[in-house]
C-alpha cells in the first residue's frame, strides 16, 4: 500500500521547518556538559523563568483536572497587564498555535498569504500545512518591509499578510506607518510582536479600531517560559470569537496557566532581567562591531544578526560549535552567510567573542 497517495500532494513536497535542539541534545551532540554549552541559537531568556513559576508548578493541586477552556484568569491577568479587554485576547500553545489557527480560520485551498523574507519561518511551513500558497516579497536591502512591492503581490486570494516586528532574524520594526498602509488593503494583518518587551514598540492599542489588525505575543521570550508554550494575541472581537470556537478546547494547558499567572505576579523581576538583556546586547553589538570582517545589524529583540561579508559565515558556525557555542546559521538569498546571535550573560558574551576571534585567526 503506497500511503503517498493518500497523503495531500502538497504535503508531501513541501519544506520541514528548521527547529533548533534543546541543551541536553547539545550536550550529546557536542560531548560536553550541559553546564558547559553556551546555547545562543534560539533566542531564549539567559536568565530562565521567573522564580515564582517553580513555587507555582510545585504546588498548583488541579493537574488531574482539563485546565478551563475559556482561560477566564490568563485572560483577565492579561488584560490587566496589557490594558486591552479580555474580550480581544485569545491564549494559545505559542503564537505558534495562533498562527496556525489564524489561517485555518481565513484559509481555502489555494488562498494566498504575503511573506516578507527573511522572517520567521513559521509562517510559510503553517501556510503551507494549511494548503495556501505562500507569495514572498523580500525585503530591502536594510531588511525594511517593501511596501510597494507587497501592494503589488496584493490579489483577489489574498487572505493574509505577516508582519514581524521587531523582525526575526533582522531585528528592525515595522513603523506604525506601514502597518496602517497594510491595514487599509482591506486584508488581515498579523503583527507578530514576540520580542514587543525588548523593543517597546507597538500596535497593539490599535487593534479595537480596525476589523482586520490581529497582534501576537509571546511568554517564550522576555519571561523565560518557552518550554511550557504559552502565548497570546490581540483579535477584533469578531475574530477573537472564532478563534475561541475553533481552538483545541484545553490548547493553553493547566502548567502554562500557572506559570503565566505566577509571571504576571512578579513583572518587576522580570523586567529588570529584560532590561540586562537589553544592556548586554548594546555591549555584544559593540564588542562585535570591533571585529572587522563581521557586520552586525541594528537590533531591537534579544538577538544580532550578522553578515560575513567575506563569506565562511558556516566553518565559523561550524567551529564555533565544536567549542560548545551555538549560534544561528543561516545561508538563504536573502541571508547569504549569516550567523544570528541570541543575547546571553556578560559572561556568555566574553566567551563568544574570544571563541570568534580564536575560530577566525585560528
Amino acid at each position: 500500500m503506497d500511503i503517498k497517495k493518500l497523503i495531500r500532494p502538497e504535503l508531501v513536497k513541501m519544506k520541514s521547518y528548521t527547529p533548533i535542539e534543546p541543551t541536553e541534545v547539545l550536550s550529546q551532540e557536542g560531548e560536553l556538559p550541559s553546564e558547559k554549552i553556551i546555547k545562543l541559537d534560539g533566542n531564549e531568556n539567559p536568565y530562565s523563568c521567573s522564580p515564582k513559576v517553580y513555587q507555582a508548578l510545585a504546588t498548583y493541586p488541579y493537574y488531574h483536572n482539563y485546565p478551563d477552556p475559556e482561560q477566564r484568569e490568563l485572560r483577565k491577568a492579561l488584560e490587566e497587564y496589557t490594558g486591552l479587554g479580555r474580550q480581544h485576547i485569545v491564549c494559545g500553545m505559542g503564537s505558534d498555535e495562533l498562527i496556525d489557527l489564524i489561517l485555518r480560520l481565513f484559509l481555502k485551498p489555494g488562498d494566498e498569504v504575503i511573506n516578507c523574507p527573511p522572517t520567521f519561518g513559521m509562517y510559510p511551513f503553517s501556510t503551507d500545512v494549511c494548503g495556501g500558497q505562500v507569495v514572498d516579497v523580500p525585503r530591502t536591502e536594510n531588511f525594511n518591509l517593501d511596501m510597494v512591492g507587497i501592494k503589488k503581490a496584493l490579489t483577489r486570494r489574498t487572505k493574509v499578510i505577516f508582519v514581524a516586528s521587531p523582525n526575526n532574524p533582522t531585528g528592525n520594526v515595522a513603523s506604525q506607518k506601514e502597518i496602517l498602509e497594510l491595514v487599509d488593503t482591506g486584508k488581515i494583518v498579523v503583527v507578530d510582536e514576540a520580542y514587543f518587551e525588548f523593543s517597546n514598540v507597538t500596535v497593539a492599542n490599535l487593534v479595537p479600531s480596525y476589523p482586520n489588525l490581529i497582534v501576537l505575543r509571546t511568554f517564550s521570550k522576555w519571561a523565560g517560559l518557552a518550554g511550557l508554550r504559552i502565548g497570546y494575541g490581540f483579535f477584533p472581537v469578531e475574530i477573537a470569537d472564532y478563534l475561541m470556537k475553533i481552538k483545541q478546547p484545553y490548547n493553553a494547558n493547566a502548567a502554562a496557566q500557572a506559570a503565566v499567572l505566577a509571571s504576571l505576579a512578579d513583572i518587576e523581576y522580570l523586567r529588570a532581567n529584560v532590561a540586562k538583556i537589553v544592556r548586554e546586547r548594546e555591549r555584544l553589538s559593540g564588542n562585535l562591531n570591533e571585529l572587522d570582517w563581521l557586520k552586525p545589524y541594528p537590533s531591537q529583540g534579544n538577538f544580532i544578526l550578522c553578515s560575513l561579508p567575506k563569506g565562511k559565515a558556516k566553518e565559523i558556525w561550524q567551529q564555533l560549535r565544536k567549542k560548545g557555542i551555538f549560534v544561528r546559521y543561516f545561508d538563504t538569498p536573502e541571508l547569504k552567510d549569516c550567523l544570528r546571535i541570541s543575547v546571553g550573560r556578560p559572561e556568555d558574551t566574553d566567551a563568544l567573542v574570544r571563541a570568534l576571534k580564536e575560530v577566525k585567526h585560528g
